[in-house]
């Protein structure tokens, strides 16, 4: 596998209805063409051989033969393609028909896998011509004369790669073969169907295919009989689906002009997921059944091949019209967990350090949202200003702007003359802006914000992000400290989102301006004093490196458990234009560096509510050793 992806398609060729050799020429060519495109395994619909709506041809013994011809002379003349094909065709078994999927490679015959599930109510009648695979006492088929192995279960399998096979009315089933397929070990389910076109049916069958992909935490790739097909009755639309752990990643939409739809299929991500999701494998002991026939084949390489699905640069941060709907949501979960500590320890009033900067606001307007919802006064809200050493006029001025147009008290407490006082305690030189310098104004800041807090019979709302804790971008016991870290389970890259969501949708005119300022503001600390034109000087991301590609590393670390290699193919696809492999290799070895070392900080973190898929939460999502060695996810380079 290229990374731990696979390449897969559905085709949908135009059937010649009950002319097998016509089918199988059209078959072969679409074959030849995905080989070209880099499949590693492909799909044709139900019955493809022969055509779907033969009907009582089926009972023929003619058309029978012809389409068992027809395969032998298939696999003949496309001994040379090395991927791995499914096809459908009728086949004797003794004396009953069956709906079979034939799976080849190489011009083999690798085994064939019967329907289990026969539709047979309203315009549907296989029971007429076809028997339930589950029905079949025999085990093998002959086809040529030769025996093949067949069952309901039987799982191809290559490396990491497990395939799973389903026909049509399988999949509608309360409980699908590709279910317990998916527990004996199939990450890659794909199902030949001749679902036939009604109104609103498209819809249902693409929620079936994205729900089915989730529940088994596979990939399932789905195709559909199409043009050609007998439109006595019924009309089939063809194309294929293609879906991932819950989320369809490629389609070809209704009546499509175009008969293959290729994607890949990211196995490293299911494979992880299946490891960590202990209820998945426990299903096998609700399903006590026999092991299922293990059948080899080679997966053919593609060292060449070329991702066409999209790697998003941003993954914490939802595409398109979702973001909206995202954003609102995110400020439910906030609010929601902010109210019920408030009410659990009876606070009387909510303290937040205020800077101008992207946290700070976040946690502001989450704190504000709550107030209002839980109707008591914003002036029980209080942000406190603490100008320092490197605090600019554009941050301190928009600090106390958002603080009067949102309605909280402000108190502003200069830190300067109580910083020098601890640096003659200490015999620290002013003049030198090293760690101390900077750790002793944050630590006087949180030393501010607690006794506040304490004065008022208030909570501490922290204001630190996932990405600064991921990074150890904060002061151990100055701003990692709070009574409650609102901000905990939001990346950096976020953040900013959130912020302008609240211009555009609930602020007036004079808070949308300040807002957007405060978002377009350098990320600082602030810690260094300004440059002669009282501009920002310390900028963080020019120091740990560029937020969105740490987050986008972070993601795939604790998500899915990548490796350093991975990460950095992943990265160079999402940012291909925007940065080089060199300098993405730069800032991953320096994120690996720092998530590792910094994790005694993160070990000893204030309660915060979980807002996505992933949590630095040592209580829950993340727990790690704080000497552990990055020795492991040292990042190999290509020599």
């Amino acid at each position: 596998m290229n990374h731990g992806f696979i390449k897969v398609a559905a085709a949908s060729p135009h059937v010649s209805t009950a002319d097998c050799f016509a089918n199988v020429e059209k078959i072969g060519a679409l074959m030849r063409r995905g080989a070209a495109e880099g499949v590693q395994v492909m799909v044709f619909p139900e019955l493809s051989v022969t055509g779907y709506t033969c009907m009582d041809l089926f009972s023929s013994r003619t058309l029978i033969t012809c389409a068992e011809e027809a395969l032998k002379l298939l696999a003949a003349r496309t001994k040379d393609v090395d991927m791995l094909v499914i096809v459908g065709v009728p086949l004797r078994v003794g004396d009953c028909l069956v709906n079979a999927a034939v799976v080849l490679q190489g011009g083999r015959v690798l085994g064939v896998v019967p329907k289990s599930y026969l539709p047979n109510y309203k315009e549907f009648q296989e029971r007429r011509w076809f028997t339930p695979g589950v029905d079949i006492a025999e085990d093998v088929v002959y086809i040529g004369g030769e025996p093949y192995p067949m069952s309901c279960r039987l799982l191809f399998t290559a490396g990491e790669v497990g395939i799973g096979i389903e026909i049509c009315e399988d999949l509608w089933a309360p409980v699908p073969p590709s279910s317990l397929l998916a527990m004996d070990g199939a990450n890659l389910i794909f199902n030949l169907s001749a679902s036939n076109e009604l109104t609103g049916k498209h819809a249902y069958r693409r929620s079936l295919v994205a729900q089915q992909s989730g529940r088994c935490i596979a990939g399932y790739v789905y195709a559909m009989a199409g043009r050609g097909e007998s439109t006595t009755d019924l009309v089939f639309a063809g194309g294929g689906i293609i879906a991932e752990n819950g989320v369809i990643i490629k389609e070809s939409g209704q009546f499509p002009t175009e008969e293959i739809v290729f994607a890949e299929i990211d196995i490293a991500n299911l494979n992880h997921d299946r490891l960590v999701n202990l209820s998945f494998t426990h299903g096998n002991r609700l399903f006590p059944r026999s092991r299922p026939v293990r059948i080899p084949f080679l997966l053919p390489k593609r060292p060449n091949m070329r991702l066409t699905r999209r790697i998003e640069q941003m993954p914490f941060v939802p595409a398109g019209k979702n973001l909206s709907e995202r954003c609102e949501e995110i400020f439910n979960i906030l609010v929601a967990a902010l109210m019920q500590r408030l009410m659990y320890i009876n606070a009387a009033s909510a303290v937040i350090g205020v800077s101008g900067g992207l946290d700070s606001t976040l946690a502001l307007l989450a704190t504000a949202m709550t107030f209002e919802r839980m109707k008591k006064p914003g002036n029980d809200i209080i942000a406190i200003t603490m100008p320092g050493f490197g605090t600019t006029g554009r941050t301190y001025n928009n600090a106390v702007r958002l603080a009067a147009a949102l309605g909280v008290s402000l108190r502003e407490i200069p830190i300067k003359e109580a910083c020098m006082t601890h640096f003659r305690d200490i015999a620290h030189d002013p003049d030198n802006h090293n760690v101390v310098y900077e750790n002793s104004q944050a630590r006087e800041r949180t030393q501010i914000l607690m006794d506040v807090a304490n004065q008022t019979n208030g909570i501490v709302i922290g204001t630190g992000d996932m990405s600064e804790l991921a990074l150890g971008w904060a002061t151990f016991n100055g701003d990692h400290i709070s009574m409650y870290g609102l901000n905990a389970g939001i990346p950096k890259t976020l953040v900013r989102h959130l912020v302008e969501w609240v211009a555009r949708n609930r602020a007036d005119e004079v808070t949308k301006d300040i807002l957007l300022d405060i978002a377009a503001t350098p990320i600082s600390p602030e810690l260094i004093p300004a440059d002669e034109s009282g501009n920002i000087i310390q900028k963080t991301e020019g120091i740990v490196g560029p937020y969105e590609l740490h987050d986008f590393f972070l993601y795939h670390t604790l998500r899915f458990g990548a490796s350093p290699e991975r990460i950095s193919y992943l990265a160079q696809l999402a940012f291909e234009g925007k940065y080089e492999k060199e300098e993405i290799e730069r800032w991953l070895d320096v994120f690996i560096k720092r998530f590792f070392q910094q994790q005694y900080k993160r070990n000893c973190l204030p309660d915060g509510p979980k807002i996505g898929s992933v949590s630095l939460s040592p209580r829950g999502d993340w727990r790690m050793p704080s000497d552990a060695l990055p020795t492991a996810w040292k990042l190999r380079r290509e020599e």
